[in-house]
């Protein structure tokens, strides 16, 4: 992600004084230290190593995916993907059906107006070690045009694969074909809104729930077999938050952050099998583009320095980015 509004530096300013401490336990929330992962723009929770997460850069130097162990914050693989193009802007990564892995190249926030973005799938390696493994790339269009997104979400019964694009004002739900082809385009559609600046999104494991969320706040559905029921809000910690996955088990939310030792921040799974208020309650703030609003917190002295510390920062790197 490297366009970051000016209004959100108050909102990274509230997220950087509120991290959460790295804890031994995953389900806790831990802290990325891998100095290669600067831009985590994505989260899977590995269903055959209790305690894995997957993630990505949106940008890297390759087609790499990253398995850190929660208890410790260290990543244990690295795996590089084979079988596939350049990346050009990787914001997804999902677990799908029979230990499956989707990652989604799917971002577009340059304005570049791809014709097209990609999926790539690949089997979910037995070992953890670093390893070359081969994956099938499929290519996706858009029924009403190129569109930004950073949300991938795959059912965890049907294997479907869904994407929410990105829009201040909010998004869609983009259902594609029950079976990706690796032959031709696949097509998607917008089939249901959605009341969010997405970033990411997840299917719980149990394919009831769906959660989605943005920088100021979250939403999670009924999945209803698709035809989504707004069951509440999400409270998420402010600033560029860019991925969500829930734990293996279900019962937790992983809510993570990008830059360098990005926390992620752990908490009960919403609705029924979680403990959320119905007034979202936490760390949002008010946001019209993400649809929610929250409590938020004390605002502590110096607030407006460091987020104009903020902003400088931001704006060095984009310009940095485009020279």
């Amino acid at each position: 992600m490297r366009r970051l509004p000016v209004f959100l530096a108050a909102g990274l300013l509230t997220g950087v004084l509120a991290a959460p401490a790295a804890a031994a336990d995953g389900d806790e929330g831990f802290t990325i230290k891998d100095p290669r992962i600067t831009e985590s723009s994505g989260l899977a929770a590995s269903r055959q190593h209790p305690g894995i997460y997957w993630t990505h850069n949106d940008q890297d130097t390759g087609a790499y995916l990253y398995a850190v162990d929660s208890g410790t914050g260290e990543t244990v693989a690295r795996i590089t993907l084979t079988g596939v193009g350049t990346p050009r802007d990787v914001e997804a990564v999902a677990m799908g059906p029979d230990n499956q892995l989707y990652v989604g190249d799917i971002g577009d926030n340059d304005g570049v107006a791809w014709p097209y973005v990609w999926i790539y799938k690949l089997p979910e390696p037995k070992e953890l070690k670093d390893q070359t493994v081969r994956a099938t790339q499929y290519v996706v269009k858009y029924s009403d045009g190129s569109r930004d997104a950073e949300s991938l979400a795959v059912h965890p019964k049907t294997g479907r694969v869904y994407i929410i694009d990105k829009q201040e004002d909010g998004g869609h739900l983009y259902e594609g074909p029950a079976k990706l082809s690796s032959s031709g385009t696949n097509l998607y559609k917008p089939v249901a809104a959605v009341d969010l600046w997405a970033t990411d999104a997840a299917f719980s494991p149990d394919g009831r729930q769906l959660a989605v969320r943005g920088y100021f706040g979250g939403i999670w559905y009924d999945w209803n077999g698709g035809d989504l029921k707004r069951g509440g809000r999400i409270s998420v910690p402010i600033g560029q938050g860019e991925s969500l996955s829930y734990s293996a088990d279900g019962s937790r939310i992983l809510l993570g952050m990008e830059g360098a030792d990005s926390e992620v921040e752990a908490q009960d799974a919403p609705g029924d099998g979680g403990a959320e208020s119905p007034s979202g309650g936490g760390g949002s703030a008010e946001s019209s583009g993400d649809g929610s609003s929250g409590s938020g917190g004390s605002v502590k002295v110096g607030a407006l320095a460091v987020a104009a510390l903020f902003l400088a920062f931001f704006g060095l790197r984009r310009l940095r980015r485009r020279s």
